[in-house]
């Protein structure tokens, strides 16, 4: 029994729910996964699988043999990589996902140059405010902004988010700037709805400084809320790689300089190390040059 290919096996019909699916993955017929798992389950001698009609699900002991075979074949992976010569040029199809903010303002041009630099290659670029499910849409590395990574998924840093409080001249000159933080509680503050929405989370020397904030606009899209900081309808807290050209052209100006927000990584995140393609790595190499020294907060702010 080639006992590397049925753990292979195991993890793919584990992550994708269905033997069909996995079978999909693997280019192999539905029966061939079937005898992989029968020889995998033989081999630990126990059943790794509940199996109906509907849908499998892993058993207790399923459940305790997956990570083991993740790090078995993320390790052969690793073993490969080192011993054999890769191929100098990446190429292939790279799906990448991210929101539709950064990958607006940011990736898509990020995009375009790789793919200039390595002709043999193509990029699915998918914009969506949600977080993708990498395995069941076939996605290959998601580009997310967060302090809170799936344990289950590898995570590369690739540079980091900061946000700067702002509203527009107009605004400030009818209402006033805040003088304090606490004054934020009293303002139309523009929110977006999966992130800070009625807490903004902010550092002084050191300490944490949490604010109570509510507003008349609320939307899950940086552009929506940036839009309406610029007509004056309130105060935002916008990531810089959104707004600092806006702050810097005057357009918007910063308050409350002496509290820094609550900064977020720039990860790209992807299923597993085991036989990672050149393109991938080689993108995450790329975007961390592009993106490492967050070119955006040299605009100003």
């Amino acid at each position: 029994m080639d006992r590397l290919k049925a753990m292979q096996v195991f993890v793919e019909v584990a992550d994708r729910g269905s033997l069909s699916a996995a079978a999909i993955h693997l280019d192999m017929s539905r029966a061939m996964v079937s005898r992989y798992l029968a020889e995998m389950e033989q081999w630990v001698g126990v059943r790794l699988l509940h199996r109906t009609t509907r849908r499998l699900s892993l058993t207790p002991a399923g459940a305790e043999t997956l990570p083991r075979c993740r790090q078995m074949l993320d390790m052969v992976g690793d073993l490969r990589n080192a011993v054999s010569t890769p191929e100098d040029t990446p190429r292939g199809l790279l799906r990448i996902t991210t929101s539709m903010s950064f990958g607006s303002r940011h990736l898509a041009s990020a995009v375009t140059d790789y793919v200039k630099q390595h002709p043999g290659t193509s990029v699915d670029l998918m914009l969506v405010e949600r977080a993708v499910n990498l395995v069941e849409e076939r996605v290959d590395l998601a580009v997310r902004i967060t302090n809170d990574l799936d344990p289950n998924l590898i995570a590369r840093k690739l540079a980091v988010c900061r946000s700067v409080v702002c509203a527009s001249p107009d605004y400030l000159a009818r209402e006033g700037a805040p003088a304090r933080i606490e004054d934020l509680s009293l303002r139309n503050c523009l929110t977006h709805s999966y992130f800070g929405k009625s807490l903004w989370r902010f550092e002084r020397e050191g300490e944490p400084v949490d604010v109570p904030v509510s507003g008349n606009i609320s939307a899950n899209e940086v552009s929506v809320l940036l839009s309406a900081a610029l007509e004056g309808a309130g105060i935002a807290m916008l990531p810089t790689y959104y707004a600092a050209e806006y702050v810097a052209a005057g357009r918007l100006k910063a308050i409350l300089p002496q509290y820094k927000p609550q900064e977020l990584g720039i990860y790209g995140v992807y299923v597993s190390r085991r036989q990672m393609p050149l393109i991938l790595r080689s993108m995450l190499d790329f975007l961390v040059d592009r993106l490492g020294s967050t070119p955006w907060d040299k605009a100003g702010t």
